[in-house]
């Protein structure tokens, strides 16, 4: 009786270890289990057609023909200053002198052994035509001569890069130098510019074919209430690997009061044409090394799709390819999306 009384107690423990054992084990399996993350909450529109009348419009950017910083040539102190600051001067103008006594006194030295060994290189001249001295001598003289030449031809060069001129006609900025100044060719003067403004802009590569030398755009320039006429004068070789545009530049005509050189403007390419397109905000487009894509919402997932952009008009962008009809696009919230996301469009704008 013993022993049956031992064996059901030893399997009564073995049962209870069994059991807590798998209540353990349940425990530990809840607590490994994956955590679901939250669904990310978005704004997104729906995909439709409507109207878009407009050229196409890209952002550009306005500078001068020509623009330099004038530098002294040399280095020295300033002795004469004569900088009109935004005013116009003609090419050539006399802006500044550095000192040039030294230089000068050289010139002099020169000049008169110069003049001393042009008088011997003509009396050996005539000697040697009578055999009174050999061709050694008179070839000596007369290099003498010409180094003295090349002497003096040097320090004018140096006398005239202690002169500071305009190297064209144009508008000068503010001088950034004073009288006395001890300057060399890293210290800007000042800047000059002329009065002809152009404007570089760029254009996708699908709209290459609008753009030729000598058509004509627009452009509207914050400040100004009408629209300034343009002349494409020049056109960039190759599209940018990178960006996929092609660079575009114009001349401005007309007149240009009240437009410098730096301005933002808006270049209104081709003629305006109205089509169906779809538009989406530009905040919806994400930017990729090799193309754009957006986020389309679809069974409560985000689709990253890649798009072609066309025309932009104010912050809506043109979709020409990658979106239909009635898809559910995210625009905001993007930055949190991933393909495995679960989405709730909170806001669907209009």
């Amino acid at each position: 009786m013993k022993f049956i009384s031992y064996s059901l107690i030893a399997y009564t423990l073995f049962l209870y270890s069994c059991s807590s054992g798998n209540g353990k084990g349940k425990e530990v399996s809840n607590n490994n289990a994956p955590k679901k993350e939250p669904p990310v909450p978005v704004e997104a529109i729906i995909a439709t057609e409507v109207d878009f009348t407009s050229p196409l419009e890209v952002s550009g950017s306005l500078q001068s023909q020509d623009f330099v910083e004038i530098r002294p040539e040399a280095s020295g102190k300033i002795v004469a200053l004569s900088v009109p600051e935004g005013n116009f001067v003609g090419q050539g103008t006399v802006l500044g002198r550095l000192y040039s006594a030294d230089l000068q006194a050289q010139l002099k030295k020169n000049e008169a052994q110069l003049t001393l060994a042009k008088k011997n290189e003509e009396r050996l001249k005539k000697l040697l035509e009578v055999g009174g001295v050999n061709q050694q001598e008179y070839d000596q003289v007369l290099s003498q001569v010409q180094s003295l030449q090349a002497d003096i031809e040097f320090v004018q060069a140096q006398i005239r890069k202690t002169v500071i001129t305009a190297p064209f006609s144009g508008k000068l900025g503010l001088r950034q130098v004073s009288l006395g100044a001890y300057v060399s060719p890293n210290n800007v003067v000042v800047t000059l510019q002329n009065t002809n403004i152009q404007v570089d802009f760029n254009v996708p590569e699908q709209y290459i074919q609008k753009v030729k030398i000598g058509e004509k755009v627009s452009l509207k320039v914050e400040g100004t209430e009408n629209l300034l006429n343009a002349q494409i004068i020049a056109i960039e070789p190759q599209i940018s690997a990178t960006t996929r545009n092609l660079k575009v530049r114009a001349r401005v005509e007309g007149s240009t009061e009240g437009v410098l050189g730096g301005m933002f403007a808006r270049v209104f390419v081709g003629t305006a044409q109205t089509q169906k397109a779809i538009l989406v905000p530009s905040n919806a487009i994400i930017p990729e090394t090799r193309g754009k894509k957006v986020a389309v919402i679809r069974g409560g997932k985000p689709i990253f799709t890649d798009v072609e952009t066309g025309a932009r008009k104010e912050a809506k962008v043109q979709i020409l390819k990658g979106l239909k009809v009635g898809d559910t696009v995210a625009t905001t919230g993007i930055l949190f999306l991933k393909p495995t996301s679960q989405v709730v469009v909170k806001k669907v704008i209009q």
